[in-house]
């Protein structure tokens, strides 16, 4: 999500609009001052560049505006991986050419690595930033049988994020890999997100 997109969200009462806002995330709201959201952490924020500073509340109140919601774990990595469970969304070899990884000292523009897009065309799963999803932190969620979008359990302390970042490694830039330990409440210049939506049936 780009900041020309989130300015949107801001500019149409991202912050002051309760019906976008969950109850745990205008619980959150209540307790900040609205003025100094989102987050400055970083000191160049063009318009093309990933959304980061953002907590998991607000990534969440964003998404609702969107007519949306973040992506489960399991379809965050779907879309990366496809059907094939590949280990790079480009494929099973690790190529520094195809994100913003290795060596790299900043976010680029979002979509800068065309090459690198998964199955579904979708970008920048492998750095850049790690994206927000989701669910809550469940230890045993390797062990589920569910088969069929399996999420994270009710309630949790811990968000789960997906993918690389900007001068991170390829081992974190795999499709499989979760980071799991930040608070909701938490924000960077490292975290983004992305926005999922469920297209109706046409018949």
């Amino acid at each position: 999500m780009t900041n020309a997109a989130y300015q949107a969200f801001m500019d149409d009462g991202g912050y002051t609009n309760e019906a976008f806002w969950s109850e745990d995330g205008l619980e959150w709201l209540g307790r900040q001052d609205i003025e100094e959201l989102p987050a400055a952490c970083v000191t160049e924020t063009p318009d093309d560049f990933p959304r980061v500073c953002v907590t998991w509340f607000e990534a969440e109140a964003y998404a609702a505006w969107r007519g949306g919601s973040l992506p489960t774990e399991a379809q965050w990595e779907y879309a990366a991986r496809g059907p094939e469970s590949l280990i790079y969304p480009w494929g099973n070899e690790w190529n520094p050419e195809l994100a913003n990884v290795v060596d790299s000292e900043d976010l680029t523009v979002v979509g800068s690595f065309p090459d690198g897009a998964s199955w579904v065309g979708a970008l920048d799963m492998a750095g850049n930033t790690m994206e927000w999803v989701a669910d809550w932190l469940s230890n045993g969620y390797d062990d589920v049988t569910e088969t069929d979008d399996p999420t994270g359990p009710e309630r949790g302390t811990i968000k789960i994020e997906k993918g690389g970042w900007w001068g991170s490694n390829p081992l974190v830039s795999r499709s499989a890999y979760r980071h799991f330990e930040d608070p909701p409440t938490y924000q960077d210049h490292h975290i983004g997100f992305r926005v999922v939506s469920m297209a109706e049936e046409e018949g």
